[in-house]
């Protein structure tokens, strides 16, 4: 069964950090671009981050984590991370992540194939 499974949400003060994985299962993420989304209460679903697919280093960033998330690739352990610091109230929400095969080496936040079921992230004092 192909999946994606996020975890490492939880409770978290403002300032601090958390490192969220994506694992893929039943495939490998390689030709895969893969994006991190949120969707906070009320609102919308939103594109965060980003990174293409194996064997190209480029990375998206949405203006409001840019310098505090960090997206990375582990390719052994065919999981993606998305490190972020500096937590604010804001960043609440539902972190999913999710895959697109990609032919190229960019990455965007449609036209995704497979998507998690997501992790919560709550930033609270």
């Amino acid at each position: 069964q192909l999946q994606l499974v996020e975890s490492g949400g939880g409770l978290v003060q403002p300032g601090g950090s958390l490192r969220l994985s994506c694992a893929a299962s039943g495939f490998t993420l390689d030709y895969y671009a893969i994006g991190w989304f949120r969707q906070a209460p009320g609102k919308e679903r939103e594109g965060v981050s980003c990174i293409s697919r194996r064997g190209s280093t480029n990375t998206n960033y949405a203006d409001s984590v840019k310098g505090r998330f960090t997206i990375s690739r582990d390719n052994a352990k065919n999981t993606v991370y998305l490190q972020m610091n500096s937590l604010k109230l804001e960043d609440t929400a539902v972190y999913y992540c999710a895959a697109d095969y990609s032919y190229n080496y960019y990455c965007g936040y449609s036209g995704m194939d497979y998507w998690g079921k997501g992790t919560l992230v709550t930033v609270s004092s």
